[in-house]
C-alpha cells in the first residue's frame, strides 16, 4: 500500500537523525512541559459539518475549528489511536478512520467510541456515506455498515484489488480508487464490484472527486483523469499540470483543485489547462483538500493547514492551536535552540522554548533531517535538497552543495574545521571549507546509507542502516567496520561519552563500546523500550529517546536505565538535545518538550 507508506515514511525517516549535545546540570524531579511551538502538522484529511471543520492528523489525532481555521483545539477524548487517515459526516455523527478501525462521535468530537464489530485492528484509509450506508476502504478491501458504524461486513465480491485508497459516491454509483487496480465501480450498494479502467493509463488511484456527472481520479504519477460516463471511458486532464503525483482532489463550485507533491493546481470552469495556485503556500506537499463556501483548505505534509478565501489564488497558514509537528533534529548554540522539522523547515527559540519563530529564508527544502553547529555557522541537512548553511542564526540560508552528489542528508557532524555529511545511498561526504565544497569519503564503507555520525577525538564513527558501525581514524580517508558483539546492524543514533561510544538501535536497545575494547556490549538494564531513536550524553549521564516509550536516563554510562516521562504525553521521541540546565525532546507529532536535566 504505497499510499499508507507515504503517510508513514516521514516518521520513519526522522528516526534516522543524529543529535547535537551540550552540558547538563543538576538533578530534578520536575515533569516534562511542552514548549510553545513550533506548530503545524501532517494533515491527512478534512471533514466539514456545518460551521465546524475537522482535521485528521498523523500522530496528533483530530483537531476542530469553529472559526474557519482561525483557531483549533484537540478533540481526542476516547481516541486511543491518533493516526487519522479519513474523516466523514453521517447525519449527526462524525466518523474517523484510524489505524485500528472507525471511531464515532455524536457530540461534535467531544467524545469518541470504537464499536469496531467486524472491523477490528484495520487501517481505514477512506470513508464514504451513501444515505444510511457507510463504506470503509481499507488495506483489506471494502466494508459496509448499515447501522451507523456499529457493525461492519466485508463487501468484496468482484473486487480485483483490496488496497482501497479512496471512495466517492455519485447517485447510486459507488467508486473505489485502488492502489494497483485502478477504479472499481458498484451499482448495487457494494453487493458487487467491477473494474472501470478503459483509458486509465495509471492504475494507482490516490483520490476521487465528483462534480455533477463528472468523476475525477487523481493518480500517483499519472496526473488527473476524468469520466463523464461512470467510468466506461477515461481521458487524461493534464495540460499545464507540472506535478502528476496527485494526493488529493476537491471541487469548489465549478472549479477543480488538485493537491500534489508540488503544491495546489486549479482547473477553472471553462479553462483549458491547470494553473499553479501556490502564492503564500510555504509547504507545497499537499495531502488533503476541502472546500466550504468561498474557503478552500489545504492540509500539508508538516506545515499544517493553509486557507484560501479567493479560489486558491493566495494562501495563508491557519495553525493557531494546531500543535502537531514532527521535530527530528535539535541543535543548541549558546542560548539559541534550533529545531529541524519534516515539512515545516527550521525554527529558532532564544528563550528556552517559550516561543519559536520560523527561520526559513533561503531554505528551499523544508524537510530538515539533521542539524550541526560548526563555529558560527549552522548547517541543515535536508531530504532531497542537500545542505544549507546559515551564518546569521538562521535569518538567512544558502545552499552549499558543490560536489555533493547525494542530497538526502540524514546526519551531520563537525570535527575541527571539517564537516561530515551522512546521506541515504551516497555514503559520506566531507567538507574542509565550511561547506563550500564537498567530496565523497567512502573508501572501505560497504553500506552507503548513513543515518548517524559521531566524533570522538581523532575518530569519526558512522552508523549505517544494515551494516552496523564504521570508524575512520584519518578524517574519512578510510573506514573500517567495528561490529563485533553488535547484534543489530540497523543504527539509528550514535553518541560519545568520554572515551565510550553508544549506539541506539530499533528493537535491540543501546550498545556501548569502551575505549580499548574489542566489541560492543548491550547496555539495556531497565530500558523497558528498546526502540531507540536518539541519544544524548553529558559526562556519564545518557538519555535515550525511544519510539513509543518516551525518554530514559542512565547515570552510569548505560549500566542502568529509568524512565523520565512524567507529563510527556507524546512518547515517540525522535531527537534529544541538552542546553544549560534543560533537556529538550523533539517528538513525532507534538513539537518540542523540555524538562530540567540531571
Amino acid at each position: 500500500m504505497k499510499k499508507l507508506y507515504r503517510y508513514l515514511l516521514p516518521a520513519f525517516l526522522i528516526l534516522l537523525v543524529s543529535v547535537i549535545l551540550f552540558i547538563p546540570e543538576k538533578s530534578s524531579s520536575e515533569p516534562w512541559v511542552q514548549t510553545n511551538g513550533p506548530y503545524g502538522g501532517y494533515i491527512h484529511c478534512f471533514a466539514i459539518d456545518g460551521g465546524n471543520i475537522y482535521a485528521g492528523t498523523q500522530g496528533g489525532g483530530i483537531f476542530l475549528s469553529a472559526d474557519n481555521g482561525t483557531s483549533w483545539k484537540e478533540v481526542n477524548s476516547g481516541l486511543t489511536n491518533n493516526n487519522i487517515y479519513s474523516l466523514a459526516v453521517s447525519g449527526t455523527d462524525i466518523l474517523a478512520g484510524t489505524g485500528e478501525g472507525v471511531y464515532i462521535s455524536n457530540d461534535k468530537g467531544a467524545n469518541w467510541r470504537l464499536p469496531d464489530s467486524g472491523l477490528s485492528n484495520t487501517i481505514v484509509l477512506s470513508l464514504a456515506v451513501n444515505g444510511t450506508s457507510i463504506f470503509a476502504g481499507t488495506g483489506n478491501g471494502i466494508f459496509l455498515s448499515a447501522d451507523g458504524g456499529t457493525n461492519w461486513t466485508s463487501v468484496n465480491s468482484g473486487l480485483t484489488s483490496v488496497n482501497i485508497n479512496s471512495l466517492a459516491i455519485s447517485g447510486n454509483n459507488i467508486f473505489a480508487g485502488t492502489e494497483d487496480g485502478g477504479v472499481i465501480l458498484s451499482t448495487d450498494n457494494g453487493a458487487s464490484w467491477s473494474p472501470v479502467n478503459s483509458g486509465l493509463t495509471n492504475l494507482q488511484i490516490n483520490s476521487l472527486a465528483v462534480s455533477g456527472r463528472t468523476i475525477f481520479a487523481g493518480t500517483y504519477g499519472g496526473g488527473v483523469f476524468l469520466t463523464n460516463n461512470n467510468g466506461s471511458s477515461w481521458e487524461a486532464l493534464n495540460s499545464g499540470l507540472t506535478n502528476k503525483y496527485i494526493n488529493s482532489l476537491a471541487v469548489s463550485g465549478a472549479d477543480i483543485l488538485a493537491g500534489t507533491a508540488g503544491g495546489v493546481f486549479l482547473w477553472e470552469d471553462g479553462g483549458t489547462c491547470w494553473k499553479g495556485s501556490n502564492s503564500g503556500l510555504t509547504n507545497t506537499y499537499v495531502y488533503s483538500l476541502a472546500a466550504v463556501g468561498e474557503n478552500i483548505y489545504a492540509g500539508t505534509d508538516g506545515g499544517g493547514v493553509f486557507l484560501s478565501a479567493d479560489g486558491g489564488t493566495c494562501w495563508s497558514p491557519v495553525n493557531t492551536g494546531l500543535t502537531n509537528i514532527y521535530v527530528g533534529a535539535l541543535a543548541m548554540s549558546g542560548p539559541k535552540i534550533f529545531a529541524g522539522t519534516n515539512g515545516a523547515g527550521a525554527f529558532l527559540s532564544e528563550n528556552g522554548g517559550q516561543s519559536w519563530k520560523a527561520v526559513n529564508s533561503g531554505l528551499t527544502n523544508p524537510y530538515v533531517f539533521s542539524l550541526a553547529i560548526s563555529g558560527t555557522n549552522i548547517l541543515a541537512g535536508t531530504n532531497g535538497g542537500g545542505i544549507f548553511l546559515s551564518g546569521d542564526s538562521g535569518a538567512s540560508w544558502r545552499e552549499v552543495n558543490t560536489g555533493l552528489a547525494n542530497r538526502y542528508v540524514y546526519s551531520l557532524a563537525a570535527s575541527g574545521t571539517k564537516i561530515f555529511a551522512g546521506t541515504l545511498g551516497g555514503g559520506i561526504f566531507i567538507s574542509a571549507d565550511s561547506g563550500k565544497s564537498w567530496s565523497p569519503a567512502n573508501s572501505g564503507l560497504t553500506n552507503l546509507n548513513v543515518g548517524s555520525l559521531a566524533v570522538n577525538g581523532e575518530n569519526i564513527f558512522a552508523g549505517t542502516f544494515g551494516d552496523g558501525v564504521f570508524v575512520s581514524a584519518n578524517n574519512g580517508a578510510n573506514w573500517t567496520p567495528v561490529n563485533s558483539g553488535l547484534t543489530n546492524s540497523q543504527i539509528f543514533s550514535l553518541a560519545v561519552s568520554g572515551t565510550n561510544i553508544f549506539a541506539g538501535t530499533p528493537g535491540s536497545g543501546v550498545f556501548s563500546w569502551a575505549a580499548g575494547g574489542k566489541s560492543w556490549n548491550p547496555a539495556n538494564s531497565g530500558l523497558k523500550n528498546k526502540n531507540v531513536n536518539s541519544l544524548a550524553v553529558s559526562g556519564t549521564t545518557i538519555y535515550a529517546g525511544t519510539y513509543g516509550g518516551g525518554v530514559f536516563l542512565s547515570a552510569d554510562s548505560g549500566k542502568n536505565w529509568r524512565e523520565l516521562d512524567s507529563g510527556l504525553t507524546n512518547i515517540d521521541v525522535y531527537s534529544l538535545g541538552i542546553s544549560g540546565k534543560e533537556i529538550f525532546a523533539g517528538t513525532n507529532s507534538r513539537g518540542v518538550w523540555k524538562r530540567p536535566a540531571f
